[in-house]
């Protein structure tokens, strides 16, 4: 069965990472923009990172400009954006395309876990996926859900007992 763990992507300084760096961790993932009326949900997620971090959760960070071009600069400009103005420290990656033919294979996978309102496509910036220790979606959230409103998804997650190798 596929699992989170099971994909690589590019982090904003260039490099390919495995994300089986996640395996056994609660991991949100979620499609960001900086120019976006929702971009004011960093400030939420790190928040979520720096509270339940130490217990076995991370928040991973895709950046996308599908969206009214509001994620428009480049991997250096964004990762100076997220920290500046919202101190970011959760891991970020560098740009990917969530919906169409160029859709990353995270985000093909992840759309297939778990649809939306709009069937499997994303439909704005912060879209949230909430991913268990065994690495399968759990939830899938809109952009308007505010990331403190996952804290108890959060909580429940981290409370099932990883399960044995």
């Amino acid at each position: 069965m596929t699992a989170l763990h099971d994909f690589t992507a590019t982090t904003l300084s260039g490099t390919e990472q495995s994300l089986k760096e996640y395996d056994g961790q609660v991991t949100l993932v979620v499609n960001t923009a900086s120019k976006c009326a929702f971009t004011p949900q960093y400030e939420g997620l790190e928040k979520l990172f720096e509270d339940y971090g130490d217990q076995g959760f991370v928040v991973l960070g895709f950046p996308c400009d599908q969206f009214a071009h509001q994620e428009p600069g480049g991997a250096d400009e964004i990762g100076a954006f997220c920290q500046k103005n919202y101190g970011v420290s959760f891991p970020m990656f560098d740009k990917v395309d969530v919906n169409g033919q160029n859709t990353h294979p995270l985000y093909a996978w992840l759309k297939d876990q778990k649809g939306g309102a709009v069937g499997s496509r994303i439909k704005w910036n912060f879209t949230k996926f909430l991913v268990g220790k065994d690495g399968q979606v759990i939830k899938r959230y809109g952009s308007t859900t505010k990331p403190e409103k996952i804290a108890d998804d959060i909580k429940a997650a981290l409370a099932v007992t990883a399960p044995a190798e």
